[in-house]
């Protein structure tokens, strides 16, 4: 009965919100078009349900070489490689908006764990990642929320992105996800769309932590990494992120 809910509520979402807004998609296809590389979709693989691949869909928002420049596929705030309308439409996460294409053709549901591409699906413990997709990917999801600027936290870590990545973000986001697998509802989906429009109006909300009063703790899965003074801050920034 679950299953058949939540399929149903992703179609109707999925299509009220491809008619209420195909105006804006139009006005956004039309300025990816005349700006930037031209190009108005990315499509990426990404690891699915089952551990299964696909290709999500987004509106380009990058260079289309961005993964082999920089710190690859992971972005910082304030990324060079981002493009002018690319910036507003990622701060506004109007960017995701066609992966409801994705949610319609059953590769991915409204809510549940974001699908990664191997690198950063790789930095997850090994425990995690056989467990992790059990349900379909989501376009918003517990880890997502919590996570809502993860860009702004990489951008201001003391170490590599991609150490940080591994060793600060990873453990807490996939332990969030798989919190979500084990406790997983209609319910719950709702509240986690709720939360989803409430981060994006007010991004320095703790109200996720009022309603899920039983989520993981951050504490218990940033992995001890060499502890050093440059590593202990790696601990802290991560800290002070969540608390703020």
């Amino acid at each position: 009965m679950n299953y058949f809910l939540k399929r149903l509520f992703d179609i109707f979402v999925a299509l009220c919100v491809l008619i209420i807004f195909l105006p804006l998609w139009l006005v956004i296809i039309v300025l990816l078009k005349i700006t930037g590389e031209g190009h108005v979709f990315y499509y990426q693989k990404r690891i699915g349900f089952k551990n299964k691949y696909f290709n999500i869909i987004k509106f380009a928002t990058m260079l289309a070489d961005s993964p082999n420049m920089g710190t690859g596929v992971i972005t910082l705030r304030n990324d060079p490689r981002v493009t002018i309308v690319g910036k507003y439409l990622r701060s506004s996460k109007l960017n995701e908006f066609p992966q409801i294409l994705n949610v319609l053709k059953g590769d991915m549901s409204i809510v549940g764990p974001r699908p990664l591409v191997d690198r950063t699906f790789n930095a997850y413990p090994e425990d995690m990642r056989n467990k992790v997709y059990a349900s379909k990917p989501g376009i918003t999801g517990i880890g997502s929320i919590v996570f809502r600027d993860e860009e702004e936290m990489i951008s201001n870590a003391t170490i590599p992105p991609h150490e940080f990545y591994k060793f600060s973000i990873a453990p807490y986001k996939g332990a969030l996800e798989l919190w979500y697998n084990n406790n997983k509802s209609f319910k719950m989906d709702m509240w986690i769309v709720f939360l989803t429009f409430w981060a994006i109006l007010n991004s320095k909300s703790k109200l996720v932590y009022k309603v899920f009063k039983d989520i993981p703790s951050h504490q218990d899965y940033i992995l001890n990494f060499e502890r050093s003074t440059k590593n202990n801050s790696l601990d802290n920034n991560i800290s002070n992120f969540l608390n703020n």
